[in-house]
């Protein structure tokens, strides 16, 4: 069930972040709810999904009425998600203070370059998201990550020249 939810939330994020800041938002609040309630021992998978999706709807109405704080927070937790998963993927030990270290710059990320940041922090999301859900080996993985990221930062930075562009003129 997590594999078909990593694939929705995954694709969305990987052609859409940006534009869609709400999923954005609410994918940050869904995978911080899933490690947190991954983090008790011997929970059912359905608990985890519900922790998950309570704490991600709520995200994403968060964002709807404080869209500037909401996708600040979201940085934070996907910027966290993503190194600790980073630091997993190279053999270091995952803990809070790589967690912390790497919603900070997500924070900073979002803060300095909003809309560079969104369109790279959910491309990398949704890339991330997508490679789990498949269950193939590492090598495989890192160049099916690698090429995913590549086409979400395309699709979602060509948008945003084109909305920029129209603006312009």
């Amino acid at each position: 069930m997590l594999s078909i939810i990593n694939i929705i939330l995954g694709a969305g994020l990987l052609v859409s972040g940006r534009k869609l800041f709400w999923l954005f938002v609410a994918a940050g609040g869904f995978l911080a709810g899933v490690q947190f309630a991954s983090s008790f021992p011997n929970g059912p998978e359905w608990l985890t999904l519900v922790v998950g999706l309570v704490v991600g709807i709520a995200f994403a109405i968060l964002a709807m009425f404080l869209k500037t704080f909401a996708i600040g927070l979201a940085g934070f937790f996907l910027g966290g998600a993503i190194i600790s998963g980073f630091a997993s993927a190279v053999g270091m030990d995952s803990n809070w203070i790589i967690y912390i270290i790497g919603g900070v710059i997500g924070i900073i990320l979002v803060g300095v370059l909003f809309d560079w940041a969104l369109i790279s922090l959910s491309a990398f999301a949704g890339a991330s998201l997508l490679t789990q859900a498949f269950n193939i080996t590492d090598a495989q993985s890192g160049l099916v990550f690698f090429i995913l990221l590549i086409t979400g930062v395309a699709i979602q930075g060509t948008a945003y020249r084109k909305e920029r562009k129209g603006h312009d003129d």
